[in-house]
């Protein structure tokens, strides 16, 4: 069981929150008081309302940012990264991707973090168990994969989350410390919820956009670069077992790009290892 953490709203949010509550004052005085142009005045304060509301919607499209709160990006500044790569790997459990994706792994003597779907892995039990007892970190990816996830309340939010974290402990032994949301996309709410969970956000340096992207030469590049220059210990990478593209002979892409990326890795000396190695508890 995760320790729920204190929530301290960003400055961003400490904004929001000194804007609404300004505005709302603002409107009640210009209703009451009815000064001269008070129409216009208070069109003025429901506009700034609806600016800072894009302007939160924005950042919430925006999975790198920090502008809502933590969000691990990447492990540069961890002791534990010197020499290593973070791999994730999201959408799974896949029963027809994940066993060749651990098989991969193995053959390379290499670890990831599988960030896992609740529901998925609820149908999937065993698969789940495989990656756990390979040695590979098993983090929580929300219950449904709800594609209007970043639109949701603050009740819905959190009961999709412990549905997801009661599973995944369950048959990982022992409970995800890390969430990522559906797509990288969230709103305001979700921060909260996660500190009462005690889970922290995670997202990645880069990703290879697996999901769409059938050339696997392109999804290597986004996330290594040419020849592999852009690899940095520390980074968090992205791929996905789930929702894999496939190329034209029907393979999920994710299998081809991954063989070529943990040669890269070997070959400029940098260990691939789970999200858990480098940040322990």
């Amino acid at each position: 069981m995760n320790v729920s953490r204190r929530w301290q709203p960003s400055p961003l949010i400490r904004g929001s929150i000194w804007l609404h509550s300004g505005a709302a004052i603002a409107a009640i005085v210009l209703v009451i008081s009815q000064p001269p142009y008070w129409p216009l005045a208070l069109a003025g304060v429901v506009a700034a309302i609806i600016v800072d509301h894009l302007v939160l919607t924005a950042v919430g499209l925006w999975p790198r940012s920090r502008l809502l709160g933590p969000n691990l990006v990447h492990c540069r500044d961890c002791e534990a990264t010197r020499g290593r790569i973070v791999l994730t790997i999201d959408d799974g459990p896949e029963p027809q991707v994940t066993p060749r994706v651990l098989d991969l792994l193995a053959a390379h003597g290499a670890h990831a973090t599988f960030f896992l779907v609740g529901a998925r892995a609820a149908a999937h039990p065993d698969l789940v168990r495989r990656i756990a007892a390979e040695g590979h970190g098993i983090e929580n990816h929300s219950y449904a994969h709800d594609h209007g996830f970043s639109l949701r309340g603050t009740r819905w939010l959190a009961a999709d989350i412990d549905a997801a974290q009661r599973v995944l402990s369950s048959l990982a032994g022992r409970a995800p410390r890390f969430f990522r949301a559906p797509a990288g996309l969230r709103s305001p709410l979700l921060e909260p919820v996660l500190a009462r969970a005690g889970l922290g956000l995670a997202s990645w340096t880069r990703r290879g956009f697996d999901t769409r992207t059938t050339d696997a030469d392109r999804v290597l590049e986004r996330l290594a670069g040419h020849d592999g220059r852009r690899l940095a210990a520390g980074d968090i990478l992205l791929l996905h077992d789930g929702h894999a593209a496939r190329d034209a002979a029907g393979e999920p892409v994710i299998l081809a790009v991954l063989e070529r990326l943990l040669v890269l890795c070997r070959e400029r000396e940098l260990a691939v290892v789970s999200l858990d190695t480098v940040l322990p508890q």
